[in-house]
């Protein structure tokens, strides 16, 4: 399978399961859809308004070229591969502890509900939060690098906690031979220099909450009582970056169907100073007076092309910075598993409850259909673990025939049971602006 668009000036073709990635001419461009099904005699005719006999021949002996190379119409060999993925025991590496099911904002789009989680307040203790990193490594198997997001609501309502778990796991590699990468995710408003202090001491990174122009931000993102929180968190979010030297960070927004020109919110952002940025859209039910909508997909295409287009101008300036959604690796990347089954949602990968229930991930938490058990008795829900296992880019026919399959890793489990009821199908907008995405990042790649 191959792929091929323009971008910015650029002829681009995407052998799809080789992972390679070519620039080509015009001619070369104009006689790959045909190369497959004609014979090179059929292809000159069919091209002899545009092109002579002789570039059409110099063009096809780069074709073959391409081919013999294995970089070119390339066979998918990766499906049978899975079914041994599959039969592989389940390890977990990662956790995402919900420290806080509370929070001192109340942000339109948030699908906590203000950090309830259709549930109640609750604080995790200590214990409960103890438990589950013993839960973690007892099912790690062996795995040394293990990942823990302290996540929310606002995490820094239970500041004490995350401290004390932090020391806690400290603790423990030394006597399980693991590695903890903790990271936390906040919204700012109790951001303070004990809090930066700590973190850039302990956490591998932060995500910090913040939607870009202060107009579209305070919008969506008020606090209890209404006001805005732009004004408050932003000097706390630049101090941070720069204490942080802009690397191990990133400022993350949502950006919804009131700020479809959300380009502007980005580069907002990089005006401010920062240098990783992530802006991301909205996924809401569509009654939603802010939800994207499949019309919008067109404005919002447009506005990923001129991004890029502003990030390549920007890094000849000397005024680079990342955008989350553009960052591909064209030279490694991910393992061929990672790269099927996508973030192990459900298996490598689970939410804790601050009572200690354990979901497939953040995005569940709350749906009682989801509960997987707990971090005292483990996971007894092996078949949800199991269908989860089985969640991949084969099992989702939208998938098979995708170019950015690959990139997505068949996408959002959630958003899919979401808007289709079931885990193995595909968010049809994520899925328009995911395939956009990854044509701008390889063009961003090209012009480098």
């Amino acid at each position: 399978m191959i792929h091929q668009y323009k971008n910015n000036g650029f002829h681009i073709v995407m052998d799809v399961n080789s992972g390679a990635i070519h620039i080509v001419d015009e001619v070369v461009y104009d006689m790959l859809p045909l190369y497959q099904e004609h014979s090179l005699e059929e292809i000159k005719t069919l091209l002899q308004d545009r092109y002579t006999a002789d570039e059409i021949g110099e063009a096809a002996g780069e074709i073959e070229e391409l081919k013999n190379a294995g970089v070119l119409f390339t066979e998918d060999i990766y499906e049978n591969y899975l079914m041994d993925f599959k039969k592989r025991p389940t390890v977990v590496k990662a956790l995402c502890l919900h420290i806080a099911h509370d929070c001192n904002l109340a942000c339109k789009y948030c699908f906590a509900e203000e950090g309830e989680y259709h549930g109640r307040r609750e604080l995790m203790s200590y214990e409960t939060g103890r438990q589950a990193l013993d839960f973690l490594i007892a099912n790690s198997g062996n795995r040394r690098n293990l990942e823990v997001d302290f996540f929310g609501g606002e995490p820094l309502m239970n500041w004490q906690v995350v401290k004390d778990l932090v020391a806690y796991g400290r603790e423990q590699e030394k006597l399980h031979d693991k590695k903890f990468r903790f990271t936390l995710t906040t919204n700012g408003v109790l951001l303070d220099d004990e809090v930066m202090e700590f973190a850039n001491r302990e956490m591998s990174n932060v995500v910090l909450s913040i939607d870009g122009r202060k107009e579209i931000h305070d919008r969506m993102r008020p606090s209890r009582n209404g006001k805005g929180s732009y004004d408050l968190i932003v000097p706390k979010f630049q101090k941070l970056a720069e204490s942080r030297k802009q690397t191990n960070y990133y400022v993350r927004g949502t950006f919804t169907r009131n700020n479809l020109d959300f380009s502007e919110d980005v580069l907002h952002l990089a005006d401010l100073g920062f240098q990783q940025i992530s802006v991301e859209p909205v996924v809401a039910a569509p009654d939603e007076p802010y939800a994207i909508r499949m019309e919008d997909v067109p404005a919002i295409c447009e506005e990923y092309d001129k991004l890029a287009a502003e990030m390549v101008k920007r890094k000849k300036e000397g005024r680079d910075f990342n955008f989350f959604h553009f960052m591909i690796d064209l030279t490694g990347g991910p393992c061929v598993a990672k790269r099927l089954s996508g973030c192990g949602s459900g298996t490598e990968y689970l939410a804790v409850t601050p009572w200690g229930d354990l979901y497939p991930c953040h995005q569940f938490v709350g749906m009682e259909q989801f509960l997987m058990g707990n971090v005292y008795d483990g996971v007894k829900n092996t078949e949800l673990r199991d269908e989860f296992k089985c969640c991949n880019v084969y099992a989702k026919e939208k998938c098979r025939k995708c170019f950015a399959k690959f990139y997505c890793s068949g996408g959002c489990a959630a958003n899919s049971y979401q808007f289709h009821g079931t885990i193995n199908d595909a968010y049809d907008i994520g899925c328009e602006l995911q395939r956009k995405r990854v044509e701008c990042a390889i063009m961003i790649k090209a012009a480098e």
